[in-house]
């Protein structure tokens, strides 16, 4: 069912209530689990929610991607399909997610690069997570971190790893 509920109430007046009464969002499509909550202004399609996340204002889950039980994902955050994530994660504000290797607006024929990350790892604000990668259990991502490599379980990682591959095509 595609449903875009528009009310008078502020932001500030969300209620910490079950997922499907918050205001000014979309969602279509969603497996929530038991006691989700869900903040005004997101968009979350096909994708699955385990029970008792929290997802911030202005995420977007899109379609086959699935968080799991306990996460905190802030707000701002992109996950994109093929993103697993697992449980008591929590994911920073404006963390973004990216799929493809070789984005184009006239390639059709791309190739989905699936993202897990594992059980209690933590993602720093602004972090991007590169497709193809796994975050371990217990890994931390540092705020800011281009991940571009699979981070192994209980470790650290911060700062931009993006450095010139090709000049061309």
């Amino acid at each position: 069912m595609n449903r875009f509920v528009k009310t008078p109430s502020p932001a500030t007046d969300i209620p910490d209530g079950p997922a499907n009464d918050a205001p000014y969002r979309l969602i279509t499509g969603v497996d929530f689990e038991p006691r989700v909550v869900v903040y005004s202004l997101c968009n979350l399609y096909g994708c699955s929610i385990g029970e008792g996340t929290r997802i911030g204002t202005f995420v977007e889950v899109q379609k086959g991607a699935t968080i799991g039980a306990r996460c905190k994902v802030q707000s701002h955050a992109f996950i994109c399909e093929g993103v697993t994530i697992l449980d008591e994660v929590f994911v920073g504000h404006g963390v973004v997610f990216v799929n493809d290797k070789y984005p184009s607006a006239n390639n059709g024929d791309w190739e989905l690069r699936p993202i897990v990350v594992e059980t209690g790892a933590s993602i720093g604000s602004a972090a991007v997570i590169l497709g193809g990668v796994r975050v371990g259990a217990g890994a931390m991502v540092g705020a800011g971190a281009v991940v571009a490599h699979d981070v192994p379980p209980g470790e650290t990682v911060a700062g931009n790893a993006a450095r010139l591959l090709r000049l061309s095509r």
